[in-house]
């Protein structure tokens, strides 16, 4: 890729298009990493609805082990939305290139570890399952709060169901039949429902490969997802280095 365009990704002056671009490989990441971990772990990570809904199922049947385990999940994801903005907060109080470069480090250097803990999983599974899920769930809060901070809120890319809804929002505003009248007529934003679609292509194109990668070659898969985000975050993060 050339220099310029991963310069304009993650670099602090957006535009639509890099916000759009970015989104993009972001959501083939966290649908990579969302399948490929519930093939290492048993478990989805990218989205707190079932996580919470399964705490309230736990706390009935009492199951406190799982309540905990629940409990320490959506707090991880908390934290991971938490250290973005603080990483994002601090480079732009300095004036960073990196400012929302940072994050992508942060989440392939953890990626990285989420490989390495795949190579004593089957020795210690009592601990290192539930340590995975946590870190899994702290990568996805990582990365969502980061898009949607650097998108103003209009794009997320760790988990599908805002994406569906507004995609049924938009197919309904494009399927109404406008009468003739004084009143306004009623038109889909086409720009977005591309957009959207997009996103979710690529969430679904993402598992594919996260769930064949660690199906076929283990946690070594979750390598190339690190180095995916190192090459978005680089050209900031040396531009900061190199100042």
């Amino acid at each position: 890729m050339p220099i310029h365009y991963l310069r304009k990704l993650t670099s602090r002056d957006r535009t639509d298009a890099a916000n759009r671009q970015l989104g993009l490989s972001l959501a083939l990441v966290a649908g990579a990493a969302n399948a490929g971990g519930f093939l290492a772990v048993g478990q989805y990570t990218s989205h707190m609805s079932g996580i919470v809904s399964a705490m309230a199922d736990d706390i009935v049947l009492s199951r406190w082990t799982l309540v905990g385990a629940g409990l320490g999940a959506l707090l991880a994801f908390l934290s991971g939305a938490a250290t973005s903005a603080i990483l994002i907060n601090w480079g732009r109080r300095r004036q960073a290139h990196s400012e929302f470069a940072l994050p992508l480090v942060l989440e392939a250097v953890l990626l990285l570890g989420f490989g390495l803990m795949g190579a004593a999983m089957s020795r210690h599974d009592v601990v290192l399952v539930p340590a995975t899920v946590a870190l899994l769930c702290y990568i996805m809060g990582l990365q969502n709060a980061m898009i949607t901070k650097i998108s103003r809120a209009e794009i997320r890319t760790t988990h599908v169901t805002g994406l569906v809804t507004d995609i049924g929002i938009e197919l309904g505003r494009l399927c109404y039949w406008n009468q003739a009248g004084h009143l306004p007529p009623v038109a889909a934003n086409r720009e977005r429902l591309q957009l959207l679609s997009a996103l979710l292509g690529m969430f679904f194109l993402g598992g594919l490969l996260g769930a064949w990668g660690f199906n076929s070659l283990g946690f070594v898969a979750s390598v190339p997802l690190a180095g995916l985000l190192l090459l978005l975050a680089a050209v900031p993060v040396w531009d900061d280095l190199r100042h």
